[in-house]
């Protein structure tokens, strides 16, 4: 399995790069102490600064591992972290991956989320190893599920996160893309 780490990808609007330390202040105010975003995510709504800088610090560290993939979403106009897009699981024996992401609520509804998902599908299958790549939602959350569609990810039955414990998803809707059908839609 051929494994880059996070390398800097670009789209129209975004740079999607390696954490900072100077990411912290827009991290914490755009999006981790904001519960309707981390809640949505699935992570831990952060109180104060420190525990964001914490958080950061060990993004920074897990980097020299070349299978560790986490990307700050950055705004080019404005140059803020605005959100964050990542492989929470690498699985690469199977050459599969799946993907999370969360973008602060003031950037919600322009097309971000979508934008640096499809540039980081188009980064991981065009660099790396990886021959199919995963998410899933929260059922009630049909904006994620809107994002995945419009990247060209498909509802499937269930994914490696579930399959490797042997359980069947509850309340969570799984959607997948190939590296042939990402090949075939750019012809």
């Amino acid at each position: 399995m051929k494994h880059t780490g996070t390398l800097a990808f670009e789209t129209e609007r975004l740079i999607c790069r390696r954490f900072c330390e100077g990411d912290t202040d827009d991290a914490f105010s755009n999006w981790a102490s904001d519960p309707d975003v981390q809640l949505e995510y699935g992570e831990p709504v952060y109180a104060d600064i420190s525990q964001v800088s914490k958080l950061i610090k060990g993004y920074i560290s897990a980097y020299d591992d070349p299978s560790y993939y986490r990307w700050a979403m950055t705004e080019k106009l404005s140059g803020r972290n605005i959100g964050q897009i990542a492989l929470c699981k690498v699985w690469s024996e199977q050459k599969t991956a799946e993907i999370e992401y969360c973008i602060g609520r003031e950037f919600w509804g322009r097309g971000y989320a979508g934008e640096a998902l499809e540039g980081l599908i188009g980064f991981l299958f065009s660099h790396t190893g990886f021959e199919r790549l995963e998410a899933y939602h929260r059922a009630e959350n049909r904006k994620s599920g809107r994002v995945l569609e419009k990247s060209h990810m498909h509802v499937t039955d269930n994914i490696m996160r579930f399959k490797s414990k042997d359980s069947i998803p509850v309340g969570e809707v799984c959607y997948c893309i190939e590296k042939n059908e990402y090949n075939e839609r750019k012809l």
